[in-house]
């Protein structure tokens, strides 16, 4: 039996109702629209059965499939909902008292952040430096807070007022965006920034962002075995990391500030909205091949559907009181449908029905932009004022920067690391038809197992030499992360063992050379 197809919840001046999703765009009849302006708050339950929301006299909880009220709670000033991650209990938000069931002694802990998906729950801890010490990120596993050893890793750093920590979907790493409110060399009037790698396996590390100014988005792919950073001085660059922090690509430059994995992994959107004038690139991240460049002018808000087909963009107020309504789009493009609030009205919030992984399959990728009745209206971005005497004359180049094209970041393979190569696919060859053979008799000539082939290991850059040089500074550059963990416990360093701390961006600057091949 198909999937349904997922609903899209709009709220704002002209109430609360629901849309049905592609391909018909019709109000949905199942669930009544709620009319007025006193609706504040709505939530999905994680599998997208349950609705609850406040009309500002009841928290109402319905079936989504037949409307059917399930519980009616007299609480007219709830103003956050949240539903379990098993759908069994409805968190509403007013103030309220409990008995504390475990605690996590740490002093000066500023910031945290639980851990998504199913139990055991992890939690990434941020404690501020101070008086010359530096600040750190811990993560733990609850409920396991107690003792020397309770932590899963530790990653200090200096230059940090404040941080955005963000967990992968399988919850095995942390991605740290560590920030300062100026920049004291004053390349930036936004401050400074850096971006740090902490693993559950205790790993971590510094992501070298090859062009300096600030970092605007980085986020997870679904897989949880890559994220994309988007960063640097307008033009902005995007690039895609490996678990290893090494670039896997690097989408060149563009005007863009954000970027969203859709629900399967397999398509990456980088926009540029807020500021920007809400150009997108849709990319197909498996073969790395630029599908779509859309245009969504003054959004504020962008969502995946749950097909991994369908993009949602909104205008929404109060961030803008003007030009309120949403699109629904096709990846490849296509406006499928349309709605503009009256001038009198706005829209305070949309958002898509969830669904559980699984439920709607990886489709292959199409790069053909599929049918729409919708008039497409914003297909041209606007383009700089010329003054009149400047009209009639040639055009020439004012950038500042030259744009940057998209580059495969992956090291070719040097003859040996090739050599290799072909050997293990000739011995997986020989193998897999050796099974072949077998299997037409398994009978009669039964196939005696055989070893599999030793993995072959392939060199990062390709020179042995170098791959012996990376190695010994990344030896170097764990020793000097310990002798920080240890300073940032209150130990005294000695002399020597301080001097190889200031010798770590030095050390840094190398290992990045070595393996971009400078």
């Amino acid at each position: 039996m198909a999937p349904s197809t997922p609903l899209l919840a709009v709220r704002g001046s002209e109430g609360l109702y629901m849309l049905n999703g592609p391909p018909n765009f019709t109000e949905n009849t199942v669930f009544l629209r709620e009319s007025g302006k006193n609706c504040k708050v709505y939530a999905f339950s994680k599998d997208g059965s349950l609705f609850a929301w406040c009309n500002g006299e009841k928290v109402n909880l319905v079936n989504v499939a037949d409307n059917g009220l399930l519980h009616s709670f007299n609480l007219p000033k709830a103003v956050c909902l949240e539903f379990s991650p098993k759908n069994s209990v409805l968190a509403i938000w007013q103030p309220y008292t409990s008995t504390i069931a475990n605690k996590l002694h740490l002093q000066k802990i500023s910031d945290f952040v639980l851990s998504p998906g199913p139990q055991p729950c992890k939690v990434a801890v941020y404690v501020p430096g101070s008086k010359g010490a530096p600040s750190f990120v811990r993560l733990y596993q609850y409920p396991s807070f107690s003792g020397p050893h309770a932590a899963l890793a530790n990653k200090s750093f200096f230059k940090a007022d404040k941080v955005t920590m963000l967990w992968n979907k399988k919850a095995t790493a942390v991605l740290v965006i560590a920030s300062t409110d100026v920049d004291k060399t004053g390349a930036s009037y936004y401050g400074e920034q850096t971006l740090h790698y902490i693993a559950t396996n205790g790993e971590s590390a510094v992501v070298q962002l090859p062009k300096n100014g600030p970092i605007y988005d980085v986020v997870w792919n679904t897989s949880s075995t890559e994220f994309c950073a988007v960063y640097g001085f307008m033009p902005a660059k995007a690039t895609i990391f490996n678990l290893k922090c090494d670039p896997v690509f690097d989408f060149g430059t563009g005007p863009r500030n954000a970027a969203y994995y859709s629900p399967h992994g397999n398509i990456l959107v980088l926009a540029g909205f807020g500021n920007l004038r809400g150009q997108m690139e849709v990319w197909d991240v498996k073969n790395y091949k630029l599908i779509s460049k859309p245009v969504a002018s003054d959004s504020t808000y962008f969502a995946w559907c749950p097909d991994g087909e369908h993009i949602v963009t909104a205008t929404c107020a109060p961030r803008l009181r003007v030009s309120n309504g949403y699109k629904i789009w096709h990846y490849t493009g296509s406006i499928l449908h349309k709605y503009d609030v009256p001038s009198n009205a706005e829209i305070w919030q949309v958002s898509w029905q969830p669904f559980l992984d699984g439920v709607f399959p990886a489709k292959a990728v199409t790069y053909q932009a599929v049918p729409s009745e919708v008039p497409e209206v914003e297909s041209k971005v606007a383009t700089a004022y010329r003054p009149p005497a400047l009209r009639n004359k040639p055009i020439t180049s004012s950038k500042l920067h030259e744009d940057e094209p998209p580059q495969n970041m992956k090291p070719p393979l040097s003859k040996t690391a090739l050599k290799n190569q072909r050997k293990h696919e000739a011995k997986k060859a020989a193998k897999q038809e050796a099974r072949n053979e077998g299997s037409q008799d398994l009978t009669l000539n039964p196939t005696p197992q055989q070893n599999p082939p030793r993995n072959v290991s392939l060199p990062t850059s390709g020179d042995p030499e170098v791959d012996k040089k990376i190695k010994n500074l990344r030896k170097k550059l764990k020793a000097i992360e310990q002798l920080k963990e240890q300073a940032a416990s209150g130990k005294q360093l000695e002399k020597n063992q301080m001097e190889k701390i200031q010798k770590e961006s030095a050390l840094l600057q190398e290992l990045e050379d070595l393996e971009l091949g400078v």
